[in-house]
């Protein structure tokens, strides 16, 4: 039996007051594979993970998580997810990794990945630290874990980023503009990273700004422009033979000098 997509929207819609962000997105993230979000400033990329992530209310559409569809109560500027343990259980599952990192300054890299299993999910500790000490030398920051975030630099607060968020053993990883805070040298650390958890098999939605990420590891490129999808399909057509005049144009914009 073929298993429902591990994330999938339908006609989704979200305003701040008379500003619509998104004009009904419909998108699909099956298990296993990486969608990459690209568009100018403003287009929604961002919104549109923090809906996802029911980090933000939409006004309008259905979010399924493995085919389950969030239950909503209320109508458009009044709607609210309807069940506090569905959000709970979702947001467990679909861990974000932010631009500036959100690491707690007074706990060592350590006691950051650390965190959200314990406190959340309740697990064992000596179970947890293990795990944890395996990730941070995944993410190739094995001597840092008892170091400080401020005592790191961007590069490697990123990748404790993404390791505490893999820590949660999550369904699928949300990344919003993971290397747009990173000067090229660092930015090129988490790339890395990005590109062998690709290569393992899970499940990403990657919002960024770099063009060749988004080529090197996704499957399916969705380019946004003014809260709607003007163009989507494989990296390969997307940036080989884009269709649309707008999608033409962001990708001059954004070609290097």
């Amino acid at each position: 039996m073929t298993q429902p997509p591990v994330i999938e929207i339908r006609n989704l819609h979200k305003s701040y007051g008379a500003l619509a962000v998104l004009r009904g997105i419909d998108m699909v993230a099956p298990r296993g594979h990486v969608v990459a979000l690209i568009g100018s400033s403003g287009s929604g990329k961002s919104t549109l993970l923090r809906c996802l992530n029911l980090l933000e209310d939409s006004q309008q559409g259905e979010i399924l998580f493995e085919g389950e569809p969030v239950r909503w109560r209320g109508t458009g500027a009044d709607r609210r997810p309807a069940d506090k343990a569905q959000v709970q259980r979702i947001r467990t599952n679909l861990s974000m990794v932010f631009q500036s990192f959100n690491l707690w300054s007074h706990l060592s890299v350590l006691q950051n990945v650390m965190e959200a299993p314990l406190s959340v999910l309740r697990q064992d500790r000596a179970e947890v630290e293990a795990r944890a000490r395996g990730l941070l030398e995944k993410v190739g920051i094995g001597d840092k874990a008892d170091v400080y975030p401020a005592q790191m630099s961007g590069g490697q607060q990123q990748r404790a980023a993404i390791a505490r968020a893999l820590c949660m053993q999550p369904r699928a990883l949300l990344f919003d503009e993971p290397t747009s805070a990173l000067d090229p040298e660092l930015e090129q650390e988490v790339v890395r990273v990005i590109k062998a958890l690709a290569g393992e098999g899970r499940t990403m939605i990657i919002v960024t700004h770099d063009m060749r990420l988004a080529g090197d590891v996704s499957d399916h490129v969705i380019f946004l422009h003014e809260g709607r999808i003007e163009e989507q399909g494989p990296p390969d057509t997307l940036f080989g033979a884009p269709q649309s005049t707008r999608l033409r144009q962001f990708l001059r914009a954004t070609e290097p000098a």
